[in-house]
């Protein structure tokens, strides 16, 4: 593709980094056929290549953005299939990024949207508050039948974002899970020392998949520390386009793990929320012109590992077979896309499932996002529905017992869908190898 930024625009390094993602695109029009939105709206504009054009012109002219451009960037849910089809190697993570931040400086959004997207950034990289708003919204919920319900529109407002943040509510909470600070050791001879990222949302809605994590580690050698001044890994606000918060938490994160590795060592940063472990993988990136952190972030992004990359690197336990295992327990496993688009993490989990004693089912039309992506099931919830739909209906024509998958985004939005239990990945591994059946709340 031709660009036509001027020298001076080019000085600045988001610029530069953008052109040579522009000028690699060749127009093939491959990303659309994977891509979720042009699979259900059949617009250009809603199409990997029909932002992209957006963005070039956005950026070229240095324009303010438009309500057209915002519309059709904001339905982009960063599932970045467009990025495994893509032959030309266009980085659209991180032009679609830039355009997001772009939108957040010189965009005026109207009142109530900009609200709900400060409380958003507010409420949900921080556990205690959100724990405290799950609260509140289970008190809520009994009153969410009395909200009108709009007809879907381009632009959803606020009453249909509303109820979508209550639907998303679990009926109850379990208890917080290990606390920052502790250390967990290995049972018999140490073989390493990880640090386990804890997570936000996932610490408050599901403290046994870490809990799973932390058992099946220790249980073979590997020493676990959840490290005390760690945060919210930033993707939450990153995706917003507020990039001045997610970079300062990826600062406070990468001098928290740089601390730790340099009093007791670390062989990995292990995430078990695929979102996460994309951004923290990318950190590198991120933070590649700030000249006191560009060179521990990168170590960080070599250290970031999704939780199954690094125990296919252990040799697991036989499997256990108890009374309660069933040796044709059929799973569906749900790619999630920022672990097979994200991170080209794709077939080592289901191999994982599988060799240790697991039926494992291939979903139809895996690639196609749930419609969880972050915050995207609140702000563009009928989108996020109806792939929720198409993706609950994929999953039923294999007839599973449960639903696996390595993200907690997607696991509360398939749930909304189905009665059939769904699970972590490393739940199962961890009740394979001598852990617990998984416990549903």
């Amino acid at each position: 593709m031709k660009t036509e930024f001027s020298l001076a625009q080019l000085a600045d390094p988001d610029i530069a980094e953008a052109d040579k993602i522009l000028r690699a695109c060749v127009h093939c029009g491959f990303c659309t056929a994977t891509c979720p939105t042009y699979v259900l709206l059949g617009d250009e504009l809603d199409s990997p290549r029909g932002r992209i054009y957006l963005i070039k012109e956005m950026l070229e002219k240095d324009q303010a953005p438009t309500a057209e451009v915002v519309k059709h960037v904001d339905r982009c849910l960063s599932c970045l299939a467009c990025m495994t089809t893509c032959p030309s190697g266009v980085n659209y993570m991180h032009l679609v990024d830039q355009a997001r931040v772009r939108i957040e400086e010189r965009y005026q959004r109207p009142l109530t949207e900009r609200l709900l997207r400060a409380v958003l950034a507010f409420v949900l990289p921080d556990p205690a508050r959100f724990r405290a708003s799950m609260w509140l919204a289970r008190l809520a919920r009994p009153f969410a039948a009395l909200l009108p319900s709009p007809a879907p529109s381009a632009t959803p407002g606020l009453t249909s974002r509303l109820k979508a943040m209550l639907a998303l509510a679990p009926g109850r909470l379990p208890p917080p899970g290990p606390a920052a600070g502790s250390v967990f050791a290995p049972l018999g001879k140490k073989r390493g020392r990880v640090a386990l990222l804890q997570g936000c949302a996932q610490q408050v809605l599901a403290p046994r998949i870490n809990q799973a994590a932390i058992n099946l580690l220790t249980r073979h050698g590997i020493e676990v520390v959840l490290v005390k001044d760690e945060q919210c890994c930033g993707a939450l606000t990153h995706h917003l386009g507020n990039d001045g918060d997610a970079l300062a938490r990826a600062r406070i994160n990468v001098a928290a793990w740089r601390t730790e590795g340099a009093r007791d060592g670390l062989d990995a940063i292990l995430v078990t929320t695929s979102g996460c472990g994309t951004v923290v993988k990318d950190y590198g990136y991120l933070l590649r012109e700030d000249p006191d952190f560009a060179a521990d972030a990168a170590h960080v992004s070599q250290l970031a590992k999704d939780i199954t990359e690094y125990i296919a690197g252990l040799s697991l336990q036989t499997p256990t077979r108890r009374d309660n295992w069933q040796d044709d327990l059929v799973v569906a496993y749900h790619s999630a896309c920022s672990l097979q688009h994200g991170q080209k993490i794709r077939e080592l989990p289901k191999e994982l499932l599988s060799k240790n004693g697991f039926v494992v089912k291939d979903v139809p039309e895996s690639h196609l996002c749930c419609g969880s992506a972050g915050t995207y099931n609140i702000l563009q919830p009928d989108l996020a529905g109806r792939l929720r739909d198409r993706k609950v209906a994929n999953i039923a024509s294999v007839k599973p017992d449960m639903i696996a998958a390595g993200n907690i985004g997607c696991m509360m939005q398939i749930a909304g869908g189905t009665s059939v239990p769904v699970v972590h990945t490393i739940e199962l591994l961890d009740w394979a190898t001598g852990g617990s059946r998984p416990t549903i709340s």
